[in-house]
């Protein structure tokens, strides 16, 4: 992790699925300001969502619509990952 660390950038990091990332930002914020609940608060939500695995979806699970959903998805963050 590179030397910025805000909760900003951190909420980034989450927003865009890196979970670990935000995780590990999280952590740095709540050493250095222990009194802010809302960093604590995110930071146990973290904990659960990492410990806890999402369920296996199969493609043939999901809808048409959901399947294009997704894809459109994938394809926004792709786009902003490229400064599109």
């Amino acid at each position: 992790m590179g030397n910025i660390v805000t909760k900003t950038l951190a909420e980034n990091y989450l927003q865009q699925g890196y979970l670990k990332e935000a995780y590990e930002m999280f952590k740095v914020l709540s050493e250095k300001d222990p009194s802010d609940t809302g960093i604590r608060n995110r930071l146990r939500e973290l904990e659960q969502m990492l410990t806890t695995s999402p369920p296996v979806l199969s493609p043939s699970d999901l809808s048409s619509d959901e399947k294009i959903s997704l894809l459109k998805r994938w394809l926004s963050n792709i786009q902003k990952r490229r400064g599109e």
